[in-house]
């Protein structure tokens, strides 16, 4: 990576970390508190996206490789989530799973917006510009819904404890386990559809920068020499 680029991977890194921590302080001002928030995947998200970022962005700041693929794979394919699934599914008056959306505060709102629509964009735009193409592999698309899966486990568990659940989709009390189970199926192979997306973008961004020419050397230039003309002239006077 030239250094400009590894410039530019900084900063786009750095305001990854600036937009998590600014998001989550600006929500927890409001009516819910850190530790109120910590259950949410959008919190976790955001926190393993953030801690990732910075990471990354100590590693381009001294020259050093780019974290693995499959890792930033993840973390972005679980970003990507929380802004889709905020956007399409819970924030959507169409959605059968729609939540209320409270009249927040600005800065509530803005860090609202900051965890949930500027944070994946960063996040993909970053993945889109500085990560090394054509390693994912299909193989990965089943190791990242490890996570969420990993993640409604928990959440199931928590609301056996505290009888509530932190989305409608996984609500148990409403929707029965059976319920859960069916939105569990549809979300886990919209993830995985999800992940095939990531890398079969991978894939053509590879065959694209592969189909670049590379620049082939300026040929030689002779050097100059007596036209034709003016050599068969010479050859005689130089025999006189």
């Amino acid at each position: 990576m030239s250094l400009r680029r590894r410039r530019l991977a900084v900063a786009v890194r750095l305001a990854i970390v600036i937009s998590v921590l600014a998001g989550i302080v600006l929500t927890a001002l409001g009516p819910a508190t850190v530790t109120g928030l910590l259950p949410y995947f959008t919190i976790q998200s955001n926190v393993a996206v953030g801690l990732f970022a910075g990471h990354a962005g100590w590693r381009a700041w001294r020259a050093r490789p780019e974290p693995p693929s499959a890792l930033k794979g993840a973390v972005t394919l679980y970003i990507t989530i929380t802004g889709v699934v905020y956007h399409l599914v819970l924030a959507n008056p169409a959605s059968p799973f729609a939540m209320p959306q409270p009249d927040r505060a600005l800065g509530e709102a803005l860090g609202n917006q900051l965890l949930h629509t500027v944070v994946p964009l960063l996040a993909i735009a970053d993945w889109a510009l500085f990560d090394q193409r054509g390693r994912l592999r299909l193989r990965y698309t089943a190791w990242w819904l490890a996570f969420p899966l990993a993640y409604l486990g928990f959440a199931l568990v928590r609301g056996l404890v505290v009888h509530r659940y932190p989305y409608p989709f996984i609500d148990a009390g409403q929707l029965g386990y059976a319920g859960v189970s069916v939105s569990a199926v549809f979300f886990a192979f919209a993830f995985w559809l999800l992940g095939l997306l990531f890398v079969g973008v991978d894939r053509g961004l590879s065959r694209r920068v592969a189909a670049r020419p590379a620049g082939a050397p300026a040929p030689a230039v002779p050097a100059p020499g007596p036209a034709p003309d003016d050599a068969a002239t010479e050859a005689p006077a130089a025999q006189r």
